[in-house]
């Protein structure tokens, strides 16, 4: 019997010890960086919720603005009774809803063609549909207001300050990335599934229906979030391309009918960038495993 064990004693192996050591140092990295994000990505959202419940009086006033001291839901009240301020609301969610529906028709098939039926260039068809999202919208809107310009003059009919034109041009942002992540969602599926599919007498499109859909149900699930995400919180293209109000959508709304000159409504304008929030929050809060599922998919693959 060894002195250790004679004195019951627990031997520990040097680099087993060292290890421990190293894991206490990095679990406390972790939850420094961890409270540093946050501290960086919580402190503006709180601040708006501490600005929502003051009066204008309270606002304007030199005291702390991290305490509340008469807290009021006037905010709330006036802008949930506002026909202005619910049109913008129901704008928001026609177009957005509208945005996803076509950008899931468009970006499945894609996808699933650009990853299962492999023809020639499908390769770089699908790297250049993934570049295509990687142009930022401040360079794109300048060439398509041109072309809106154009097809007026050609045909007459203006697409300018319609809230509907905002159905055509935000598919730009979304069909492509939306694309890219079925793309590889698609192509960790295995071969042998289609291939059954192929032989039993399925369609492609049977085959897309009836056993890619539902396998592919994260990816789906990511990609809508994600159209909806771009659709529900879009400012430039609105901005640039709709100017009355009952044509705005919530995110130029809020900014163009509760600043007046150089008089800043702050209460409601937190209040409705809150309230304008709370959709994709509820979305992410419920569909978040998916989402995350849908884009690490294929990151696996072979």
């Amino acid at each position: 019997m060894t002195a250790a064990a004679s004195t019951g004693a627990v031997a520990v192996h040097p680099k087993y010890g060292s290890m421990s050591s190293d894991r206490r140092w990095a679990l406390r990295w972790s939850y420094f960086f961890l409270i540093l994000f946050a501290i960086f990505f919580l402190t503006p959202p709180v601040y708006m919720l501490i600005t929502s419940l003051k009066t204008s009086q309270e606002i304007s006033a030199i005291t702390n603005p991290w305490w509340v001291y008469n807290p009021t839901l006037d905010n709330y009240r006036e802008l949930l009774t506002s026909n202005q301020y619910l049109r913008f609301f129901l704008n928001s969610s026609i177009v957005s809803v509208s945005v996803v529906t076509i950008t899931m028709l468009i970006s499945v098939p894609a996808a699933f063609a650009l990853s299962r039926m492999k023809f020639w260039g499908s390769t770089l068809l699908g790297t250049g549909v993934f570049l295509t999202y990687l142009i930022p919208e401040t360079l794109l809107f300048i060439p398509l207001f041109k072309m809106m310009a154009v097809f007026n003059d050609l045909t007459g009919i203006s697409l300018i300050n319609r809230w509907w034109v905002l159905l055509i041009l935000y598919p730009t942002l979304t069909v492509p990335f939306c694309t890219w992540i079925m793309i590889g969602y698609f192509a960790s599926i295995p071969k042998e599934l289609d291939e059954a599919a192929l032989i039993d007498g399925a369609t492609w499109t049977q085959t897309l229906t009836k056993i890619f859909i539902p396998v592919a149900l994260p990816g789906l699930i990511a990609a809508t979030i994600f159209a909806f995400t771009v659709s529900w919180a879009q400012f430039l293209y609105p901005l640039a391309f709709t100017t009355s109000e009952s044509q705005l959508v919530l995110p130029v709304g809020i900014i163009t009918t509760l600043i007046k000159g150089d008089v800043f409504n702050w209460g409601q304008i937190m209040t409705g960038a809150l309230l304008g929030a709370a959709p994709p929050l509820i979305i992410y809060a419920f569909l978040m495993d998916y989402y995350i599922a849908g884009l690490t998919a294929g990151a696996t693959k072979g």
